[in-house]
């Protein structure tokens, strides 16, 4: 080995230490290879610097963008539907459908514009269904890379395959578009197979970067609304009235949040006090969970199981609560919630009011307002930013993180029109990826999908950072020699073995390049290596080559992959979390790609 080699193996064994006992955060690390590298001479200052304009990292940038325009239109939300109805509140069907639907469609597009895409559907359903949302990006990430290997046109290494495959100055016989489709779906089965029985055990419970939202922490605050439920009103024995002569609130202490009407085929998620109530109508309400019992005992109403009429307006991705407080120069001062007509002016309910250290469930409505008094107020995301943005003087001071956004629906088309031109561009006119999804995101920022300060925001920039530092590694290892003498040694050192067992340790090593180099590098090293290794062997080197390309995505056990670094900051996983799951993902990968290829394939 020559000294640069010894130094590219000092550096890796730094850079894993890192990532294993996390001294500095991931991106850091990254930061740290673009600079170290260059200062011992590994690599040069320009090299340094190329991930940060990598086909790659360029690629992710776009298709965050377009993702996020895609979200901030609906479009997600809608996708999000068809899921949540077919996986109801299982956690193991939503896994199931995530995961198998990203992997297979990741089988004809890039991986990470797969994950990229699903990643603000994925976080929505968790929000909706309460499930961490670390339960679930592991697994759709997973999927994401294994759906790769499906097709030919799946990921990087296979569609490189036929072009690698000159043995002796002959191309040797190309792989067809479906030839390893059988080894891909059985990878695919096994990964869902994989977390659906051990999920529990391997993922991690931290709720990644959303956590629990602001409605959450204030309904633990103010005890009077902790439990949001759907009632209904049966025909002949429920009873019925004007919302005011029903003495809902004073009675019990319960608020009235929303009223559907089948008969009059309306819902109103804002109701005064002068609606009516009839038979078949299904309520929505806020309260204690005995005051609500009460209620329906008392009026005959029938209160279901779970939020089935308001289930999509009430989800926690679309309404909530917000804290707000009258402000100084407030047009509310000296007046009550009725006077100005509190629920016409903001189309807000509210729940509860704090004045002089008091908190008042009822009568609040009728209670003159003061500088300085808190209102606790519920209803849609979309109605709290229309309040937040209003022009100075502010009637309400926001006094709680505010969740949801402002949707533009009206662009949805657009979002989808720009999507659909840049998979056009990559799948019809072979341009270069980052270009392609590029275009799309620019087009979304023009058309106004999104403000160009929205599109930056959107950038997990961890995510960039550490992709862009690890390339210069990557180019350190293949430069040096490092990564061709490792390959020579490995191959030297089995010796003779059954084509087989050959075709295991080329999955092996295949599977270590691809955690510090590129999977691309990976494959342009170990390709013509590894067919020539299996001539001497007496194996296929067609099959050897194919190994080497499917063996390219099997990268699970630190988060070097641009899909997993994709999916890090919002799952809120950690290294060790990557390699919990990956060791086994990675063992099971092998065996089944060789077992797939023993029995099917023709090698003895």
């Amino acid at each position: 080995m020559t000294p640069a080699m010894i130094m590219t193996m000092i550096v890796l064994v730094f850079v894993i230490c890192l990532f294993v006992f996390e001294w500095v955060r991931v991106d850091v690390v990254g930061i740290m290879m673009m600079v170290l590298l260059p200062l011992i001479g590994l690599v040069t200052p320009k090299e340094a610097f190329v991930g940060l304009s990598s086909n790659a990292v360029c690629s992710i940038i776009a298709v965050i963008i377009i993702g996020a325009g895609l979200d901030k239109t609906g479009v997600m939300n809608k996708v999000a539907r068809p899921i949540l109805a077919l996986a109801g509140k299982s956690e193991n069907r939503v896994i199931l459908l995530i995961a198998g639907t990203v992997g297979l469609i990741s089988s004809m597009m890039q991986n990470i514009g797969a994950a990229a895409l699903f990643l603000p559907v994925t976080q929505r359903i968790s929000k909706r269904l309460g499930i961490p949302t670390s339960r679930i990006l592991m697994p759709m990430a997973f999927c994401a890379i294994i759906g790769g290997t499906i097709t030919l046109v799946g990921a990087s290494p296979t569609i490189l395959l036929n072009d690698l495959m000159v043995l002796g100055g002959q191309k040797l016989e190309p792989f067809g578009l479906f030839t390893q489709t059988p080894i891909g779906v059985c990878l695919l089965l096994t990964a869902l197979v994989y977390f659906i029985i051990f999920g529990k055990l391997i993922l991690p419970e931290s709720t990644g970067k959303f956590g629990k939202g602001a409605s959450e922490m204030l309904i633990r605050e103010y005890q009077g609304v902790n439990n949001i439920v759907e009632l209904h009103v049966p025909e002949g024995t429920g009873r019925g009235g004007i919302l005011d002569d029903l003495n809902i609130r004073p009675k019990f202490l319960v608020t009235v949040i929303g009223i559907s009407s089948p008969s009059a085929r309306t819902t109103n998620h804002v109701p005064h006090s002068h609606e009516e109530i009839a038979s078949n109508d299904d309520i929505a309400v806020v309260g204690k969970k005995e005051n609500i019992d009460q209620l329906a005992k008392e009026y005959g109403w029938v209160i279901k199981d779970s939020l089935e009429t308001f289930a999509e307006s009430l989800a926690n991705t679309n309404s909530g609560m917000a804290e707000t407080v009258v402000s100084p120069r407030s047009e509310l001062i000296g007046k009550t919630l009725n006077e100005v007509d509190f629920k016409e002016l903001f189309a807000l309910n509210p729940l509860v009011l704090f004045k002089d250290n008091k908190k008042f469930y009822s009568g609040l409505t009728n209670i003159k307002l003061a500088m300085g008094d808190t209102l606790l107020l519920q209803g849609p995301w979309e109605k709290f930013h229309i309040l937040k943005n209003r022009p100075q003087p502010r009637a309400l001071i926001f006094a709680s993180p505010l969740e949801g956004e402002i949707l533009r629906p009206t662009k949805a088309i657009l979002a989808v029109t720009w999507l659909a031109i840049a998979l056009i561009q990559i799948i019809f006119f072979k341009v270069q990826l980052s270009v392609a999804l590029m275009s799309g995101a620019l087009g979304m920022i023009i058309t106004g999908v999104l403000t160009i300060d929205e599109a930056y925001s959107s950038v997990d920039w961890m995510t960039v950072f550490l992709l862009a530092g690890l390339i210069p590694l990557g180019i350190a290892f293949e430069k040096t020699g490092t990564a061709a003498f490792i390959a020579q040694a490995v191959l030297q050192l089995v010796g003779h073995p059954s084509p087989i067992v050959l075709l295991g340790v080329i999955g092996i090593m295949t599977s270590f390049f691809t955690l510090v180099i590129s999977n691309v590098g990976a494959t342009v090293l170990l390709v013509p290596l590894c067919m020539n290794m299996a001539v001497m062997a007496g194996g296929d080197p067609r099959m050897a080559a194919l190994v080497v390309g499917l063996s390219a995505s099997n990268t699970f056990v630190l988060p070097t992959h641009q899909v997993n670094a994709l999916v890090m900051r919002p799952g809120g996983y950690k290294t060790l979390d990557y390699a919990k799951a990956g060791v086994i993902m990675t063992v099971l990968f092998l065996v089944v790609e060789l077992t797939v290829i023993y029995f099917f394939y023709g090698i003895g």
